[in-house]
């Protein structure tokens, strides 16, 4: 494995950070004070290109590979979590499926205004008595004719009221025996006659992110936009998941990064005893564990970049750094509020808004204690990935940036 960024990934990484630190940076603090998205957000993500960053030209990307989708949400994530949300659901949970398992008329009808930001996207599978237990969901789709009758309630669904298409997993056969082969996955117009969303408030964190819940009521979703045949819907969302996971862990590796440089820079301003506090070795002693935790975060989501740019399936590894990185994302802005002292308290300095986000990152896309269950499952050889009917592509740069 070859650690080097290429020019390419450097200009990727330096253009998402040229746009966050510019257009961001400054107003952050008003919109989560606020609780509310910043207006100009997700038109900026789409008119940089950045929502279609690892989608081939021909569909409407950026032809980039999947490191450089990581890079992109470190970046974002490193100024404020709300922006690589939008990565996770829009790109991640959402377009990658369609990309992964959309027949050609399904990638030319949705991915290509999804990878263009012209429709926003967003996964709708956690319902309100339902989160981890995937095949316990209730939403019901029923076959009717040409179309599928969908009624139920998501919850806790990130750009519940700005998106425009969801990725719906529901109930198509009520009568399987087992309920993993009960579920199909759907992309569904959220502005069909049915709909209702709204917006959650009260968040820990994630201030400045659209968080809500979508109803469906008799909703008519033609055949066409089922995605996959039926029976499909649990292997979809749990390879949406390995996507999300993915966008996840890099962005909470951005977390841990700007704790680093929010720590050093405080420690060597800040007085006590007659000299810099960065010369007290309780502090160094904070700041190291902050450093190495970077590193091994960093290279855990580089690991996956690179498999997924190889085709390989990497369930297992895509756990190690989703858990990783967010554990050691909430540890670092714990470490960074106790090094700031009473300031860090404050929303004077961000560090108390890192660890109000970084608390959330280890509840979804798979709380720490389902990634625990994951990697003993790998450890103790009671699972093992079975082949998809689609498996994510390998990335390619001849088709990826070629011309239709």
């Amino acid at each position: 494995m070859d650690f080097s960024l290429s020019p390419e990934h450097e200009m990727t990484r330096n253009m998402v950070r040229d746009f966050v630190q510019k257009e961001i940076a400054p107003v952050i603090k008003e919109y989560d004070r606020k609780q509310e998205p910043i207006p100009f957000m997700l038109r900026r993500l789409g008119e940089l290109g950045i929502l279609g960053l690892p989608f081939p030209v021909r569909y409407g990307g950026q032809g980039m590979d999947y490191l450089a989708w990581g890079l992109a949400c470190e970046e974002l994530e490193a100024v404020d979590t709300s922006l690589r949300v939008v990565m996770s659901v829009h790109t991640g949970l959402c377009a990658m499926s369609v990309f992964q398992w959309g027949t050609e008329e399904q990638k030319r009808k949705f991915l290509v205004p999804l990878a263009k930001g012209e429709k926003i996207g967003c996964g709708a599978f956690t319902e309100p008595g339902m989160g981890s237990d995937v095949a316990a969901m209730r939403t019901s789709a029923k076959r009717d004719g040409d179309f599928y009758i969908l009624n139920g309630e998501k919850m806790w669904i990130s750009l519940a009221s700005k998106a425009d298409l969801a990725l719906v997993t529901a109930k198509t056969d009520l009568s399987s025996p087992k309920p993993s082969s009960a579920l199909s996955s759907f992309i569904v117009d959220l502005h069909s006659a049915g709909v209702k969303r709204g917006d959650l408030h009260g968040k820990l964190g994630v201030r400045a992110g659209s968080t809500g819940w979508i109803s469906f009521t008799d909703v008519r979703v033609p055949v066409e936009n089922r995605l996959g045949e039926e029976g499909e819907g649990f292997k979809i969302t749990m390879s949406a998941f390995d996507h999300g996971r993915y966008t996840v862990a890099s962005g909470a590796t951005g977390i841990i990064r700007a704790c680093l440089e929010a720590s050093v820079k405080y420690a060597k301003t800040r007085t006590t005893f007659g000299k810099p506090i960065a010369e007290h070795q309780l502090i160094q002693e904070k700041i190291a564990k902050m450093s190495q935790d970077y590193e091994i975060a960093r290279l855990l989501y580089y690991q996956v970049g690179w498999l997924k740019n190889q085709g390989r399936r990497c369930t297992r590894e895509t756990s190690f750094a989703k858990k990783f990185a967010t554990e050691a994302s909430f540890n670092a802005a714990n470490e960074a509020i106790q090094i700031h002292g009473a300031y860090g308290y404050s929303d004077e300095y961000d560090v108390e808004r890192y660890l109000r986000n970084a608390r959330g990152a280890m509840i979804y896309e798979g709380s720490s204690e389902i990634q625990t269950l994951i990697q003993a499952g790998y450890a103790l050889g009671e699972r093992a990935d079975k082949p998809l009917r689609c498996e994510a592509p390998a990335y390619d740069a001849g088709f990826w940036q070629g011309e239709p």
